[in-house]
C-alpha cells in the first residue's frame, strides 16, 4: 500500500472553469482514503497563489488559496486551470516563474482548459504534444505563432507527454485525474471513486473531444475525428488520402462516409472551414486579405475573395469594415 500521498498543487487562473477544477478534485478526494471522509492520506491537494485573495471562477463563484505559492518541489503535480478565452492572458509573471522552476525540478505540470496558454506563455511546453480544445485552437495558433502546429492535438479530450499533461477542459478532467492516480495508486481505489462520481469508465481510449456546433451527434467516429481534423488544419489544404490515411480508411470509404453522414463531400467542407478561418482572422488579426488568403491555404487573394462572396455573401473587406463598425460600437 502506498504510504507517501501523491501531492497535488492547483492554481487557478481568473475566469477559470469550475467543471475542470472540481472533477479533478473530486477524483482525487474519493480516492484519498479508505472510506468516503475525504481525508488526505493517499493524496494531498492545495490552491496555491500569489495571495490569499480569492479566485472567481467563470461562474463568479470564488475559492480562496489554501496557501501561497512556495517551492514548487513540494508537489509532485501541479494543475494550472484555466477557463474563459479572454483569460489565457492572466497568468502573471510570478506564476510563468513558478511553472518554470517547477519545469526544472522534473515536476509533472498539467494544464486544463486555457491553463494550457499559460503553460505555453512559460515556455514549459517546447518539445511536447499538447492537447487544445478545437475552440480555442486557432486562438491558441494566433497567440504561439513559433508553437509546431504538428505538435497540437485539437481531436482528443487530453494528452500526456511524458511531464506534461493537458486536457480540453470540462468533465474531461476526470479522466485525467483517474489516470494520473492509476499510475500510485491501486486502480481499486481510484475505480471507487469513479464509482460515486457515476463514471463507468475514466479510460475509454482517448475519445474524440465534443463536436462543433451543427455536427450532427450520431456521425460515426470516423467522420468525426475527420471534421476535428480539418478544425484543427484548416489553414491547409489536407488532401483526401491524407486524411483517409490518418483516419486508416481508404479515400473512396472516407468520401462515402461523409457524404452519407454530413451530406456534403469533405472537400467541400474542408473548404467551408478555411472560409470560417478567414472570417475569423479578417475578424480577430490585423492581418492584410492577402496573407489571410495565404494563411487560409488559398492560392491568393482574389481566389479568396470569389470563394468567401459566395459563402458570406460579401467581399472580405466588407466582412472585416463590419467587425469593425460593431467594436467601435461596443
Amino acid at each position: 500500500m502506498k504510504t507517501v500521498p501523491t501531492r497535488f498543487g492547483f492554481i487557478l487562473l481568473p475566469q477559470f472553469t469550475m467543471t475542470a477544477f472540481a472533477g479533478l478534485l473530486d477524483v482525487l478526494r474519493l480516492s484519498a482514503d479508505e472510506g468516503d471522509l475525504s481525508r488526505p492520506l493517499r493524496c494531498t491537494w492545495e490552491v496555491i497563489a500569489e495571495t490569499l485573495l480569492p479566485v472567481r471562477s467563470s461562474s463568479g463563484v470564488q475559492v480562496v488559496p489554501t496557501d501561497l505559492l512556495g517551492d514548487p518541489g513540494r508537489f509532485d503535480y501541479i494543475v494550472v486551470v484555466g477557463g474563459q478565452w479572454h483569460a489565457r492572458r492572466s497568468a502573471s509573471p510570478d506564476i510563468l516563474d513558478y511553472l518554470r522552476r517547477a519545469a526544472r525540478l522534473d515536476c509533472h505540470i498539467v494544464g486544463l482548459c486555457t491553463g494550457v496558454f499559460a503553460l505555453a506563455q512559460a515556455g514549459v511546453l517546447a518539445g511536447h504534444r499538447v492537447c487544445v480544445s478545437w475552440f480555442h485552437y486557432w486562438d491558441f495558433i494566433h497567440q504561439f505563432p513559433a508553437f509546431d502546429p504538428d505538435a497540437i492535438v485539437a481531436d482528443r479530450l487530453y494528452v500526456f507527454d511524458r511531464r506534461r499533461i493537458t486536457c480540453s477542459g470540462g468533465p474531461a478532467s476526470i479522466d485525467v485525474a483517474a489516470r494520473i492516480l492509476k499510475r500510485h495508486l491501486d486502480p481499486a481505489d481510484v475505480g471507487k471513486a469513479l464509482r460515486i462520481l457515476q463514471v463507468d469508465d475514466a479510460n475509454h481510449s482517448q475519445p474524440v473531444q465534443p463536436l462543433p456546433p451543427g455536427i450532427p451527434p450520431d456521425v460515426p467516429a470516423p467522420v468525426r475525428r475527420a471534421v476535428l481534423l480539418m478544425q484543427q488544419h484548416a489553414g491547409q489544404a489536407l488532401e483526401l488520402t491524407d486524411l483517409a490515411d490518418r483516419l486508416g480508411l481508404s479515400p473512396r470509404q472516407l468520401q462515402r462516409l461523409f457524404k452519407q453522414s454530413m451530406g456534403i463531400s469533405p472537400l467541400a467542407y474542408a473548404r467551408n472551414q478555411r472560409l470560417r478561418l478567414a472570417a475569423w482572422m479578417l475578424e480577430r488579426t490585423g492581418k492584410s486579405i492577402a496573407t489571410v488568403a495565404s494563411d487560409c491555404g488559398f492560392s491568393d487573394a482574389a481566389h479568396m475573395g470569389r470563394e468567401f462572396r459566395k459563402h458570406h455573401g460579401m467581399s472580405p473587406g466588407a466582412w472585416r469594415g463590419r467587425a469593425e463598425a460593431a467594436q467601435k460600437a461596443v
